[in-house]
């Protein structure tokens, strides 16, 4: 007995039956047991096939009907029950026969375990299918299988995330699949819409799945209804899944047909709106097949600049059972599909794509997952797609999680799943729910604080500069002239420099991040202005005095004692003034002369005064003045600058001022300057 399990269409069959007598059943009676068992499963009665087949294995413990038992549960999804059983045939030995169920029954027990959440068990039992199996294929899936478990046991759960059942008025006790959020405050959805267990048997009251629709009041969401008449819906025909263009003006959906529990054809239509209503649907040519294989789960994107649609197909030349395609729009359709590649699409099954800004989510149970069916994502950088990345936990469970979808801001998103705290019309894990998982809304502040000295600084300025790729991009300014703190809202993910400054200040920078923030938070940050100091004054203009050849430059400084020809201590700052003079012009001859006072006698006057120029003549040359540029002068009292002549009474100061000395240029430079502050007199 062989079962596909296929998505998204999973449909129950179940009769209830009578408790049977536990008298001890004749050969007989076990025969025709096995027979009404074998009927049921054919009339696609699946519970009531499990039923016959566990009452009869009370009596027969035949391994080949406890095998039927454990690919009932399993097909029902039954995990729980499944693992027990298929526990039992790996551990049931014969001392005549060995088990013809191994290793196979092994293998599906090691996925049943980790499907329950079991995963050292998981892992172990294997390991074990990998030392004794001699097919590949199950081989390499079954190491993906000990990946995947290993992850979940390292595996935290995404912080911020609620995840919530969407309720009794949405979700049935059946499955529903293919959500999605036509606004924030609208779902649309498909199922089957019913709390019993449906038997597909081919009767024209058969249950289908149908399109719904259902609106979040005050409540919660209200109780779905039908979407669309006949020009949706087709008698005889189960909508599968759906999208809507980006108008939402346009909706995709497939109409498929069951042979039992299996997918026996599905195509893709659509169908565009007319006011409150849709007009007729019109198959997808260039996509659909001809009958021999299977297309579903459409979904519109981009690639290359163009509209495509992603969907789902078993078509000749794929790498799986189901991969994942998508056609480019030309015109009013979409033609010429293209496989989306090994990096996306593995040697198992690749489902329930969904689109959005350059991120195709899928479910997928050929990449290591934690669980049957797991969500990934994988980004599209213009040219390739990256290796799909499993969403984690709480998107992920142990058990299948499909149809993911999301809203722009990645907020508020939709899934279906069998995990536990479903509506299930019989086991926990029978039926697939729509779960909604709403992110905290994560709001990043920036608070930057201006301060000096300590104290808050009002009136300054602070830019805040977004950084890409280490440069500056976005400025956000701001000035406050009363306040000193500065609010900014920031944006995940990104770099940032914040600039202050203001007048009279020097300004200041800080960098910082808000890389691998998860929560809503504050950033707060201070920055201290240090003054600057006034500027030093400005140095005085200094002003010059102009001197021409033979005019007698008068060093007030250069006095002596009396009677005395030795240089004063005071004098030699102006005689270093008459050095710098020769240093800076280099051609410069001067006449260096000295007086004395009227005191003493005037022919003494007069050699005491030729001393007193060669003592300063002396006083140079010892400074590496050659002595050709000066030509020492003694006058004597012959030039008397004050009233102290001869015979008139004086004091000593009075006297010292005409003990001088004075140079003039006598050849070299017609004109020389001096700075005044260089010839005011000293104290």
């Amino acid at each position: 007995m062989k079962f596909k399990y296929l998505t998204p269409i999973f449909l129950l069959c179940c009769l209830t039956l009578s408790v049977t007598n536990a008298q001890p059943l004749t050969k007989s009676s076990l025969d025709k047991l096995l027979s009404a068992a074998d009927e049921a499963l054919a009339a696609n009665n699946q519970y009531a096939a499990l039923e016959k087949y566990e009452e009869a294995y009370k009596e027969d413990r035949d391994l080949e009907t406890m095998k039927k038992v454990a690919d009932l549960h399993y097909a029902l999804r039954d995990y729980e029950k499944a693992e027990k059983w298929f526990g039992r045939i790996v551990n049931k030995k014969s001392r005549k026969t060995p088990n013809p169920y191994l290793p196979e029954a092994r293998y599906t027990h090691g996925h049943l375990l980790k499907l329950n959440g079991n995963y050292i068990d998981a892992i172990a039992t294997l390991q074990v299918y990998i030392a004794e199996a001699e097919d590949p294929i199950k081989i390499a899936r079954a190491k993906k299988a000990i990946e995947g478990a290993k992850m979940a046991k390292e595996m935290d759960a995404v912080s911020g995330l609620t995840v919530e059942n969407a309720g009794k008025n949405i979700n049935s006790k059946n499955s529903e699949y293919s959500p999605l959020y036509f606004n924030e405050n609208e779902i649309y959805y498909t199922s089957l819409l019913s709390d019993d267990v449906v038997v597909l048997d081919g009767k024209a009251e058969e249950v289908f799945v149908k399109l719904y629709k259902s609106t979040k009041g005050e409540k919660g969401w209200g109780k779905g209804t039908q979407v669309g008449p006949e020009t949706i819906h087709r008698e005889g025909y189960h909508i599968g899944n759906f999208t809507f263009s980006k108008d939402k003006n346009t909706i995709y959906f497939t109409r498929q047909l069951l042979d039992g529990n299996l997918l026996a054809s599905s195509q893709i239509y659509s169908s565009t709106r007319d006011g409150d209503g849709w007009n007729p649907a019109q198959p997808m040519a260039g996509i659909n097949g001809a009958g021999d294989y299977v297309v579903k789960q459409p979904a519109i994107g981009e690639l290359y600049g163009n509209d495509v649609m992603f969907f789902v197909s078993d078509m000749e030349g794929g790498y799986g059972g189901f991969d994942l395609y998508y056609a480019t729009k030309t015109g009013e359709g979409y033609t010429n599909p293209v496989n989306l590649g090994d990096v996306i699409n593995s040697d198992q099954d690749e489902e329930t794509p969904f689109y959005l800004d350059g991120t195709l989510y899928l479910s997928s149970n050929g990449h290591p997952g934690i669980g049957g069916y797991d969500v990934f994502k994988s980004n599209w950088d213009g040219a390739n797609w990256s290796s799909p990345e499993n969403m984690g936990k709480p998107f992920n469970t142990q058990v299948d999680d499909l149809y993911f979808s999301t809203d722009k801001e990645g907020l508020n998103s939709l899934i279906i799943s069998n995990r536990i705290g479903n509506r299930s019309v019989k086991s926990e894990t029978c039926c697939d729910d729509i779960w909604t998982i709403t992110k905290e809304e994560v709001v990043v502040d920036l608070l930057t604080t201006i301060t000096s000295e300590g104290q808050p600084l009002p009136g300054a300025s602070v830019q805040l500069v977004e950084m890409v790729n280490n440069t500056p991009g976005v400025t956000n300014e701001k000035t406050k002239e009363e306040e000193s703190a500065f609010p900014f809202p920031l944006k995940r993910e990104m770099a940032y420099i914040v600039i202050a400054s203001k007048e009279g200040f020097y300004s200041d920078t800080i960098a910082f991040n808000t890389t691998g923030i998860e929560k809503s938070i504050t950033i707060t940050n201070g920055i201290e202005l240090k003054k600057i100091p006034p500027p030093p004054p400005p140095p005085p203009v200094e002003e010059y005095e102009e001197y021409t050849i033979n005019e007698a430059i008068r060093l007030n400084n250069i006095y002596y004692d009396y009677d005395d020809d030795k240089i004063l201590t005071d004098a030699e700052d102006d005689l270093s003034i008459i050095f710098d003079l020769l240093n800076q012009y280099g051609d410069m001859v001067i006449e260096l002369s000295s007086h004395t006072d009227s005191r003493g006698i005037t022919g003494y006057n007069q050699k005491l005064s030729q001393r007193r120029a060669e003592s300063a003549k002396s006083w140079l040359l010892a400074k590496g003045i050659a002595p050709e540029r000066i030509n020492a002068v003694g006058y004597g009292e012959e030039l008397i600058l004050n009233r102290c002549t001869n015979g008139v009474k004086c004091s000593d100061d009075e006297h010292r001022f005409n003990r001088r000395t004075e140079f003039k240029i006598i050849s070299g430079p017609t004109t020389i300057k001096i700075k005044k502050t260089r010839l005011r007199k000293k104290g």
